[in-house]
């Protein structure tokens, strides 16, 4: 069954060859013109991701995001006509999966797409990792505390998983990219370590002293070996 998808866009042409695009590549495409829209449309319905704008006319896409992070793991694509590296940041902090500048090509916006799904729909092999009270089901794709699934994003799931399989090893940004994107996409500045604060904030019993997720300065992050 084609993967459905929800676009947020307020400008009605681009939206029309977003969807037209997203189509003809396979996909069932709904449109909501404003974020209000949106966030009742995924209430209402289930969809495989969103492709949303930053700019909408009652709430900003980061509101949105914020909203529809709260309820699911959705991926979500963001778009924006604003360049503000801060904005990326923020918006990686709120929860999405990526992040696409206008004006883009409609190829990259697809080759996006097919890589957050593909993150979000992949399984590794079957087999649970075991770290004191926390565990990493990759067949599940959830990372449990105490039996208790903890909120990541697709992204942030791949993340965890690479370093928690390296356990012990250190993994530099670059090593990181390589590991869970795979493809040779745009990257955001330190959006590595947007993503590494996110997950601590879900995994460790106090942020501010990881336990869990170290870094190891001017080299990358490590997952520790022992935990309580």
């Amino acid at each position: 069954m084609a993967e459905r998808i929800l676009l947020i866009e307020d400008d009605p042409r681009l939206a029309r060859m977003v969807e037209d695009y997203l189509s003809e590549a396979g996909y069932r495409v709904q449109h909501a013109l404003t974020g209000k829209e949106g966030i009742a449309m995924t209430t209402r319905d289930t969809f495989d991701a969103l492709v949303l704008d930053l700019m909408l006319p009652d709430i900003d896409g980061l509101e949105v995001c914020r909203q529809v992070r709260a309820k699911s793991q959705t991926p979500v694509l963001m778009l924006t006509a604003r360049g503000d590296a801060m904005d990326r940041i923020i918006g990686l902090e709120m929860g999405a999966d990526d992040y696409l500048p206008k004006p883009f090509e409609p190829r990259e916006l697809l080759a996006r797409l097919r890589a957050i799904l593909r993150r979000s729909n992949t399984s590794s092999p079957s087999k649970i990792l075991h770290f004191g009270r926390l565990e990493i089901d990759r067949d599940a794709r959830e990372i449990r505390i105490d039996g208790q699934p903890r909120a990541l994003t697709a992204h942030q799931f791949d993340i965890v998983a690479a370093l928690a399989e390296r356990a012990g090893r250190v993994l530099s940004r670059d090593a990181l990219f390589d590991i869970v994107k795979g493809e040779s996409l745009e990257v955001f500045d330190r959006s590595i370590d947007v993503h590494i604060s996110r997950i601590r904030a879900a995994l460790e019993d106090n942020p501010k002293k990881p336990r869990r997720v170290l870094t190891v300065r001017g080299a990358g992050y490590v997952f520790a070996k022992a935990q309580d």
